[in-house]
């Protein structure tokens, strides 16, 4: 009778432990403001770092709330950043047009130029990195395939993809520079999300790439995948639509269960529409999902198969510090959400 006894217990014990959360409200609280367009946030122990435009960057105490802003001119400009990224060490942003320019922290504080390109058509969409020593960066097609930087040593030096080393590319595919989750990594893995629906993939840190088609809608340059985000090497998901059109919830929600193989379309025709970045909620077995954008807040607890809106506030990008607090980034400022 004990033993059975003691069954029982680890059986309910293991069936609530995978419970999927649910949410049905979120409090928004505005931890930093400023008359800027903020897209790329990054979260780095209790610290939450954040490039934009306007050459402006920083970080926020979130114990303290307390915000360091700094701004980094090129010569007489000053840069766009959308994509920023870290290791334990540094912290990294990369600006969109030519000159294109990738900022690493340096000694006494100051960033510190370790890349740039220049010349048409050059536009950079997102980063991120693996561990410590391996980082990748993802714009828009130059010369026939799209643009794709790699590092090795920490983000010391970085170096252009050629086009010999990457999938063919389809005219006019790039990324969109929305929220900085076009990429994905998880251990040695890498998946890359396009405008064109398509999806890059990289099993041993970009030396060797496949593609795979969604049937995320793209006929339009307005179309395509907007974020992507993993909850393990198996379990996936992709959003887009179209920003001029974000009612249409046509065709840009879609699923994978094969690491980013095959994909199919979920809650097609039903909201939400266009949104710029989607994110599993952490601790919930890849049952949960946040998806957000200029629209508002949508929550799924079904891996998108039915959302619920949460908010009409407008956001661009959002990340989870756990299971219900995450921070999230768009027009003029950064905000705390916490999810109930």
């Amino acid at each position: 009778m004990r033993y059975t006894f003691l069954l029982i217990v680890l059986m309910v014990s293991c069936s609530e432990s995978v419970q999927p959360t649910t949410f049905n409200t979120v409090d928004i609280e505005t931890v930093y403001s400023d008359s800027l367009s903020i897209r790329a946030i990054e979260l780095m122990g209790n610290s939450l770092a954040f490039a934009a435009n306007k050459g402006t960057f920083g970080t926020i105490d979130l114990a303290t709330g307390k915000v360091r802003a700094n701004i980094e001119k090129y010569r007489t400009s000053v840069p766009a950043f959308r994509a920023v990224a870290h290791t334990s060490t540094d912290f990294f942003m990369l600006s969109i047009e030519s000159p294109a320019l990738l900022y690493k922290t340096g000694d006494n504080g100051r960033m510190e130029l370790v890349y740039k390109e220049e010349g048409e058509g050059v536009f950079y969409d997102a980063m991120t990195f693996l561990n410590d020593k391996d980082g990748i960066a993802i714009g828009d097609s130059v010369d026939g395939c799209l643009s794709v930087l790699t590092t090795s040593d920490g983000g010391n030096t970085w170096s252009k993809l050629p086009c010999s080393q990457l999938p063919e590319g389809i005219e006019g595919e790039g990324a969109f520079a929305a929220s900085n989750t076009n990429i994905k990594t998880i251990g040695d893995n890498i998946w890359l999300a396009t405008t064109s629906g398509r999806i890059l993939f990289s099993s041993d840190k970009g030396k060797s790439w496949e593609t795979y088609q969604t049937p995320i809608k793209n006929a339009e340059a307005t179309e395509g995948i907007y974020s992507i985000d993993f909850y393990d090497e198996n379990l996936g998901f992709a959003i887009g639509g179209d920003y001029t059109n974000p009612d249409n919830a046509m065709a840009n929600k879609a699923i994978t269960k094969d690491g980013g193989q095959t994909w199919s379309l979920v809650a097609n025709g039903n909201t939400p529409g266009y949104k710029s970045c989607v994110q599993f909620v952490p601790g919930t077995n890849g049952t949960g999902l946040v998806a957000i954008g200029f629209t508002g807040i949508s929550y799924s607890l079904d891996i998108g198969i039915s959302w619920k809106e949460l908010s009409k506030e407008p956001f661009f990008t959002i990340r989870f510090k756990n299971d219900s607090i995450a921070y999230a980034a768009g027009k003029n400022r950064i905000s705390k959400l916490t999810f109930r």
